[in-house]
């Protein structure tokens, strides 16, 4: 990819008030999906594709690094999927369209600035059992909320992009929750 398209005006650009609204809405919706205190708990993988409306189904795979836990980290990966159902070339034979070129530059940039990979993550790794090693229980809250943080973060990036590239217009409520409702 060219140095231009790494530097494209629309990823260098404060983002307004509105903008900033919907990254936010983002976050929150993962962040409630992720948790589980609000609705049932999702899988990662199925928070992300929730969040920006895609069927949830394919992102099961992901839960837990891609169920054993030797993959990589589901949110992080999920959030590459996601770019690809939205921006990516419908047509099986198609090439990958400058759109989703252009945001996989920039998703790897901001997950990697933003996702908090704790003690786990110090190596530098994705990995699902890498980055939740420090935690005793699995099934316990102190994962569950660092995997709340990671899940919310990607979303933010993944909103983000989106925003910049003027593909996303409205994030849709949970349903049963009003929208814009506490966290």
């Amino acid at each position: 990819m060219s140095v231009d398209a790494i530097n494209d005006p629309r990823f260098e650009r404060e983002l307004s008030d509105s903008e900033k609204a919907l990254v936010a809405e983002a976050v929150r919706k993962a962040h409630i999906l992720y948790e589980g205190r609000q609705v049932s708990h999702r899988s990662c993988g199925i928070a992300l594709a929730e969040t920006f409306g895609l069927p949830p189904a394919p992102y099961q795979a992901l839960r837990k690094g891609g169920i054993t836990g030797a993959g990589e980290c589901g949110a992080i990966k999920a959030g590459e999927l996601v770019l690809g159902e939205i921006l990516g070339d419908p047509d099986p034979a198609g090439q990958v369209t400058d759109k989703l070129r252009l945001a996989a530059v920039h998703y790897r940039r901001l997950w990697d600035e933003r996702v908090d990979r704790g003690a786990g993550g110090n190596t530098g790794s994705i990995i699902c059992n890498d980055l939740t090693s420090p935690f005793d229980d699995f099934m316990g809250e102190q994962r569950k909320q660092f995997c709340t943080s990671i899940a919310s973060t990607v979303a933010g990036a993944v909103a983000e992009i989106l925003v910049r590239l003027d593909v996303l217009k409205k994030v849709t409520p949970i349903p049963g929750l009003e929208a814009g409702g506490g966290s």
